[in-house]
């Protein structure tokens, strides 16, 4: 581990959300380091940049084989070389890096949140190349990672707690187009107990592409 690591990368009795570490706390730890310390560094962001940049033309490279042979002794280095970095996950920069698309985090589709509270969510989201389905038109997978990153963020804001996705249904009403600035609002309709029934929606300007609903219930103390 590095020094960007705060504290024991485990949950503990005291301070626990399910059986994950308290993500409040890592904030407010590295808050307390100062700016000039934010995890990952200042040239986080331009890294995750780049590294979508790989995966958009990765998606769609039909290299020469002299062309291949060059990528994969450069990306054999750099790995080499990124290997030295690697932390657990709860000292990763992506947990917390709420200024980044995503939170910093490159296995979701790049989004900004625009508000959240309470009352639910919205956000921007762009589907990459990397996200292609077929035809221009983003892959469906895809786009229910989106909606299930966001919708458990509804949910967590809701209830003050952690989540897990219990169930995730999505209707896929019409192309989700790819590198084009997309609108998701989702929001909570009702919570029972643990249960939270949450629905959200996915627009090309006034245009319905997608809506999903989903069913995420808060987690016990020390609950995996």
């Amino acid at each position: 581990m590095d020094d960007t690591q705060v504290g024991s990368s485990l949950p503990d009795e005291k301070h626990h959300e399910g059986g994950f570490r308290p993500v409040a706390e890592l904030i407010q730890a590295r808050k307390d380091r100062g700016a000039d310390n934010t995890v990952g560094g200042p040239h986080y962001g331009e890294l995750i940049d780049q590294v979508r940049a790989l995966m958009d033309r990765a998606r769609l490279v039909n290299p020469s084989d002299e062309l291949a042979k060059e990528a994969i002794a450069t990306l054999e280095q750099l790995n080499a070389r990124l290997d030295e970095a690697v932390v657990d996950e709860w000292s990763s920069p992506s947990w917390t890096r709420t200024d980044l698309p995503a939170r910093g985090n490159i296995t979701l589709p790049p989004y900004t949140v625009v508000s959240g509270d309470r009352e639910g969510v919205t956000a921007k989201v762009t589907f990459r190349t990397f996200h292609l389905g077929g035809n221009n038109a983003a892959h469906g997978g895809h786009i229910a990672l989106a909606f299930d990153d966001i919708i458990g963020m509804t949910a967590a804001l809701a209830t003050r707690s952690v989540t897990r996705t219990a169930s995730l249904t999505l209707d896929y009403r019409s192309i989700t187009p790819l590198n084009r600035e997309l609108t998701v609002r989702a929001w909570t309709e009702r919570i029972e107990g643990r249960k939270v029934y949450l629905r959200a929606t996915l627009h090309d300007d006034e245009r319905l592409c997608a809506e999903a609903k989903g069913l995420f219930i808060v987690l016990n103390p020390g609950q995996p």
